[in-house]
């Protein structure tokens, strides 16, 4: 209940790189940040005596000339012009969702989304868009109103995923290598046999992988192989229309 409370007291702001460094090793990602348009931080209001916590950042940059799901979700609006011409409509249309970085103590209460859904209408461009590598497991951003576009998933993909659900291991648990190591760990034998013999059947299309031993580097390589599809999100700001000119 003290988080809760809290969070009904957390404020949207413009942030900076600071806020950003205060983040950045929580973030799959972590690293120096490139270039960017804009940013916001989610932070404690303030209070006596007390400084401002910072649980939580967006940044936006600018978007990528080639996106095939683009093309899809806008029905091709930016295809049919020569490079130059598509750079120019792209970038003054269209926003990127660069990271999205919550405090692992605050995760689990909607301030992702809370965040996303906050600051798109603030980036004043018609069209929001996000590549999330983790979209179909934590889909935090069609919760925050961005509609979501995925490439089909590979049939070796659904069938290893299926058959880690037989074992006890569901989907939403892929994202956790080490959980799910240790539920590999104490399968019994007949489980722990049938799940080999179907992990040894996906590494067949992975190269040297396929002779990999079991354990966590294995697993953090297979769930990395499985959670790695993008998932394209976009979202279209109701009160602008797209600039041509």
């Amino acid at each position: 209940m003290r988080k809760c409370s809290l969070c009904n007291k957390l404020q949207i702001v413009p942030g900076n790189r600071v806020d950003y460094e205060k983040l950045a090793h929580y973030h799959y990602r972590d690293g120096k940040l490139d270039s960017y348009t804009a940013m916001f931080a989610l932070k404690s209001a303030q209070s006596k005596g007390l400084r401002r916590q910072t649980v939580g950042v967006i940044v936006y940059k600018m978007p990528t000339p080639g996106a095939e799901l683009r093309n899809v979700s806008t029905g091709g609006i930016f295809t049919g012009f020569d490079r130059a011409t598509q750079l120019v409509l792209l970038n003054k249309n269209v926003r990127c969702i660069n990271r999205v970085i919550i405090d692992p103590r605050f995760r689990s209460l909607g301030l992702a989304s809370r965040l996303v859904r906050e600051t798109m209408p603030r980036i004043n461009i018609p069209i929001i868009e996000a590549m999330a590598v983790m979209g179909l497991v934590n889909p935090f951003l069609e919760k925050a109103g961005m509609r979501a576009f995925t490439a089909k998933i590979q049939a070796r993909c659904v069938r290893l995923v299926e058959a880690f659900s037989m074992v006890g291991i569901e989907k939403q648990e892929l994202i956790d290598p080490q959980k799910v190591q240790r539920k590999l760990d104490r399968l019994p034998a007949a489980s722990a046999e049938f799940i080999e013999r179907e992990i040894y059947r996906f590494l067949q299309s992975y190269g040297s992988h396929r002779y990999s031993r079991a354990g966590l580097e294995r697993t953090r390589y297979i769930l990395g192989k499985l959670t790695e599809r993008p998932v394209y999100y976009i979202w279209f700001n109701p009160k602008l229309k797209l600039r041509t000119s």
